[in-house]
């Protein structure tokens, strides 16, 4: 069960002042976020991004997206002359409380959350009506033995099935549409479907 209420000791808390990110910046990591997934949709999954599984493409955009992007990152990543979104001019102090930042079950911090422990512990939920997700919000499915992520994109979800061959690099995206009708009712992300835990918001990008 997915709790981030005042009941839970471990439920995900307002950043201090001096480190909260503005409607601003929280708008740039945003469209960061997109891009970095995108990109990984159209070329491939970069060398950089170790861990394939859904809840490691969150974690690795989440990562990039929060960084400087400074000219040697966008020739590495293939964003040199592209328009790209503002940057997020994140101060210090911020990405050291941010960035790598996740908080885990047992209470402590690092670079490495589960699929679970990253919305359990360091999400809102904002409900299970897609009227109201933003892009880099995340859908969340429980499938019993295994939690699935999936990042909405604003027109669509992607995301990473967690099995890679040697003809699948295992990125998936599909218009909302066709995830709504989709043959197994599992994936379907609607209020009647148990299997749909909902759609959560990362804390750091939640404002007020």
């Amino acid at each position: 069960m997915v709790a981030n209420d005042a009941s839970n000791p471990f439920a995900p808390d307002e950043l201090p002042p001096e480190v909260a990110l503005d409607a601003r910046q929280v708008q740039a990591v945003r469209q960061w976020i997109q891009l970095i997934v995108a990109q990984q949709l159209n070329q491939g999954p970069t060398p950089r991004w170790e861990q394939h599984d859904c809840v490691g493409l969150v974690r690795f955009a989440c990562a990039e997206a929060l960084r400087s992007h400074d000219e040697k990152w966008l020739r590495a990543n293939g964003f040199k002359g592209r328009r790209l979104p503002p940057e997020p001019n994140l101060s210090d102090a911020q990405l050291a409380a941010i960035r790598h930042e996740w908080r885990r079950a047992d209470g402590q911090r690092g670079a490495y959350v589960s699929a679970l422990e990253l919305v359990q512990y360091n999400c809102r939920l904002v409900g299970r009506d897609l009227i109201n997700a933003l892009p880099a919000d995340l859908l969340l499915f429980d499938q019993g033995q295994a939690q699935h992520l999936m990042i909405w994109m604003g027109q669509y979800v992607a995301y990473h099935t967690g099995t890679v061959t040697k003809t699948d690099n295992g990125l998936r995206a599909y218009p909302l549409e066709k995830l709504i009708n989709w043959k197994d009712t599992r994936w379907q992300p609607q209020a009647q479907n148990p299997n749909f835990l909902g759609l959560y918001r990362l804390a750091f990008l939640s404002l007020g």
